[in-house]
């Protein structure tokens, strides 16, 4: 497994990273558990539950068991389980914080009986949904947290709503997952490259990479892009393309984190791409991950490929590298 940290921050995880070669069916979830041991990326392992688990939220015994087994077998720690709030799956109108919180509690019940301690909970249910389940998460030991994903900041309405309510309800059981992505530096290279390939022009591109880092927050400047493209006759299809990178990745700065440390319950260590010194060339990890350790943060960090939402890669070598960059910086911290 890989060599313990100095530090309160543990690696690991998330087989959402393995999602091209698991929707292949090249590697079964058993298999892709094993794989976890075998490429040394764990200890930590994150299930997304309505990817990973047929069936979810309902969980047989036997499906529990053979994943505790797995998890002794390969000498791996359930890190978090990943729900979803799916505040839109009725039509016409949104749930009620009611509602939300009877849709989230199977999962979170389905997250303790797999032994996981932390759930990855989502903005679309609202913080009063979350307060409902206070009493359930504390009967149960378990810590929930909506991740803070691009183009969400930590002063961004809805994460003020939540934190609001935290301090107001005052629970050790009530947290956040920082998602890196919220902390880039640009677009990822291998992203353009494949807009270049695909004909997108590189005036489009120079004019996203000009837009994407400045002021003012991402709906702004993603309505800002589209502007100009337009008024460049920029074909459509290739200016979306762009524009919704101004909603998967955005710069907040990362000491920003800071202001939410002592509540962040996990880590989702989102990359893409890296430069012949195994540095992520759109993630500035020598400048985050020290904000986190330094911060006293306590917890797993999941290791999140997101390149195949435009690469057929496994993520199985994006992985690796991305835990050899991750046990570098540690290794320079200590």
């Amino acid at each position: 497994m890989s060599a313990a940290s100095p530090f309160g921050l543990r690696l690991g995880t998330t087989l959402f990273s393995f999602t091209n070669p698991f929707h292949a069916r090249q590697y079964s979830f058993e298999q892709l558990i094993a794989k976890v041991a075998e490429l040394n990326v764990g200890p930590g392992v994150e299930l997304v539950g309505f990817q990973s688990i047929r069936g979810f939220p309902a969980v047989s015994d036997a499906f529990a068991e053979r994943f505790r087994e797995l998890m002794y077998q390969y000498k791996l720690t359930p890190s978090a389980l990943s729900i979803n709030a799916d505040a839109a799956i009725r039509r016409g109108r949104l749930q009620t914080p009611a509602e939300s919180a009877a849709y989230l509690e199977p999962q979170i019940r389905a997250a303790a009986k797999l032994g996981f301690r932390v759930v990855r909970s989502q903005f679309a249910a609202p913080a009063e949904a979350v307060e409902r389940l206070v009493p359930l998460v504390e009967k149960l030991a378990i810590r929930i947290g909506p991740e803070i994903h691009a183009p969400l900041s930590v002063n961004s309405p809805p994460v003020i709503a939540y934190r609001e309510m935290y301090a107001r309800v005052n629970s050790p059981n009530l947290g956040f997952i920082p998602d890196f992505g919220a902390s880039a530096r640009t677009l990822p290279a291998s992203y353009l490259n494949m807009l270049r390939e695909r004909g997108v022009p590189e005036q489009l591109l120079a004019l996203a990479l000009e837009i994407w880092p400045g002021p003012g927050d991402s709906a702004g400047k993603r309505d800002e892009f589209n502007r100009r493209a337009a008024a460049m006759r920029a074909d459509p299809a290739a200016a979306s393309s762009l524009s919704v990178m101004f909603s998967m990745l955005s710069p907040q700065p990362p000491e920003a984190w800071q202001e939410i440390m002592h509540q962040v319950i996990h880590i989702h260590g989102k990359f893409y791409d890296f430069d012949a010194s195994g540095s992520e060339t759109s993630i500035p990890y020598e400048s985050i991950l020290p904000v986190f350790i330094k911060g006293g943060f306590n917890g797993f960090m999941s290791s999140e490929w997101e390149g195949h939402i435009f690469s057929q890669a496994s993520g199985f070598e994006y992985v690796q590298q991305h835990h050899a960059l991750c046990r570098r910086i540690i290794q320079n911290i200590g």
